[in-house]
């Protein structure tokens, strides 16, 4: 691409080696979370959501375990400040649910943001104004030290304020356009913030280190995050946050790495969403920590359900293959996919740990109110034995015999192939009840009647082309007996290679299913069928003559 030299690295690395980071393997505990969907996630829509909206949105994040919410930026339209104040006066804040507002270092929103929040039990008060090079020179026009001055008169103005109206604060502070800011001068300006707000153990403030632009790998914004850590004053009263957008399509790793670095806090939104390509996924951090045995302190067991909320409210549209809640997440339709999964659950079975260590599935989909019948295993023209042959078993109690299952999912991915399309599992069934189960054409089964004698002699009945006739056979067992009689009389000649049985159903009206496979003597192919029945004999007698119906026809 001819343009790329216009292009440079606008990121600034820390002026000293920060990479103790590296160290540590996963991150061991959840961070305080944050919701900013109803002030950053509302501002990117194309429609921003109504006043109702809003209420029904903020309720869902109460019910997922939020306890830090920032519901808007009061002064930026009377939308939000009609909303801070229904929750406000409406008492929708639990006790243990702190709001958070957003102002710029600017007196008057300042002032417009104090009035909004009045009579509020707890609040978050986060101040910012952009300190990077690029805001600096081609915005403001302003120096270092007029940018910092912006900074440190905004915090006066917030402990001011925080006496008159002499409601629970806490302040937080973003230096916007942390990532393209030179970092020791990004220290500098939080530094001089901290030491204004003079926090304490039991009133600690909050600096959060945005990536308002994803402008570097993540293992350089985690040097950056590791260098404030190390640097800055009061570090134990600090709550050190994070606020990753998604410019490069690596916000997770950015707040991944940023935790490993010595971040405390995390500021996203549920499914990503936000301005340009978005903020980080809140739900993809907290999945990840759960799927290493972390608790995340969030609850996204009903995924379904937020997934439809969000959707409704927003009107965005989830991808199909969004991390841990699109809709093809789990869905595997490889046939070697699938027949690992199908083994892996049974072995699970076994464990007596119950650990989750199934191929292909990083997550029980169950513990997000999914299911495995039609989420995991779905079914087309790439499927497999295994994956047919898991759904008819674990959806319909079918236990087909393994030779069997190869021959079956032949059979649906080929009805698959032809209509092009995926296969619902009712589909599937049909697929298999159609070409495997009780078949009567050309030949149709009535009854039979066996005695005991020389081994066991059969008296069968079979209607053919509506003709219905009594045939004779003799063989060491039942299905031995039937086999004989239906060779001697209609021209067949073939194996018995496979019968299985097994009850279809529990209890008073549970029913016998068997399954016979038969192998042509003269062109030795083999032959398929099924048969359900309340009595077993019936059920074998069923199977034969479909498999002998199958090889007919072909």
């Amino acid at each position: 691409m001819e343009n790329v030299k216009q292009y440079s690295r606008g990121y600034y690395m820390p002026p000293v080696e920060s990479i103790d980071w590296v160290k540590k393997e996963y991150v061991d505990k959840a961070p305080q979370w944050c919701s900013v969907d109803l002030r950053d996630g509302n501002q990117a829509l194309v429609i921003p959501m109504s006043l109702d909206e809003k209420v029904e949105f903020y309720k869902e994040l109460i019910r997922i375990g939020f306890k830090e919410i920032e519901v808007g930026f009061p002064a930026a339209s009377e939308t939000e400040y009609e909303f801070c104040r229904k929750l406000i006066e409406d008492d929708l804040i639990p006790d243990d649910v702190t709001i958070q507002v957003l102002t710029q270092a600017r007196e008057h929103i300042i002032k417009k943001t104090f009035e909004a929040v009045q009579g509020a039990k707890n609040v978050i008060v986060h101040l910012y104004n952009s300190t990077s090079y690029a805001q600096r020179t081609q915005v403001f026009k302003k120096s270092k030290e007029e940018i910092l001055q912006i900074a440190v008169d905004g915090a006066k103005l917030l402990n001011q304020l925080a006496d008159e109206y002499k409601v629970n604060y806490r302040f937080e502070y973003s230096p916007e356009s942390f990532t393209g800011t030179e970092v020791d001068y990004a220290l500098e300006v939080c530094n001089a913030v901290i030491n204004e707000w003079n926090p304490t153990p039991d009133r600690k403030v909050i600096i959060n280190l945005p990536a308002t632009v994803e402008m570097s790998l993540p293992h350089v914004y985690a040097s950056q995050i590791e260098y404030m850590s190390k640097n800055m004053v009061h570090r134990e009263n600090v709550v050190l946050s994070l606020h990753p957008h998604n410019d490069r399509g690596c916000g997770v790793a950015d707040a991944e790495l940023g935790l490993l670095a010595g971040a405390d806090r995390i500021e996203g939104t549920l499914f990503g969403n936000g301005e340009r390509t978005g903020n980080v996924d809140i739900i993809t951090l907290a999945m990840n920590m759960y799927t290493h045995g972390v608790e995340p302190e969030l609850d996204f067991s009903d995924m379904p359900r937020l997934a439809e909320t969000y959707e409704k409210l927003t009107r965005m549209r989830i991808h199909d293959r969004q991390p841990y809640c699109g809709a093809l997440v789990f869905a595997a339709f490889s046939g070697s996919h699938q027949d690992a999964i199908a083994k892996g659950m049974k072995c699970r079975e076994e464990d007596p740990e119950g650990r989750w260590t199934v191929p292909y599935l990083p997550l029980n989909p169950q513990d997000i109110g999914r299911t495995y019948d039609s989420d995991v295993i779905r079914i087309n023209s790439q499927s497999g034995k295994g994956g047919i042959g898991y759904l008819l078993e674990t959806k319909y109690g079918f236990m087909l015999p393994a030779k069997m299952k190869e021959n079956v999912g032949y059979a649906v991915k080929s009805v698959s192939d032809h209509a092009h399309k995926e296969l619902l599992p009712d589909e599937v069934l049909e697929v298999f009840k159609e070409q495997y189960i009780n078949i009567s054409s050309p030949i149709s089964f009535v009854e039979c009647h066996f005695q005991q004698v020389d081994g066991i002699k059969c008296e069968l009945t079979i209607d053919r082309d509506g003709v219905r006739k009594v045939y004779h056979g003799q063989g060491n067992g039942r299905l031995d007996a039937i086999s004989h009689a239906i060779m001697r009389h209609f021209d067949v000649a073939f194996s018995l290679i496979s019968y299985e049985e097994h009850a279809l159903e529990v209890g008073s009206n549970s029913k016998a299913c068997a399954y016979v496979g038969i192998q042509m003597k003269d062109s030795g192919k083999v032959f398929w069928g099924a048969g359900i029945k309340t009595d077993i004999i019936d059920a074998s007698a069923y199977a034969l003559i479909s498999a002998v119906n199958k090889s007919i026809a072909n």
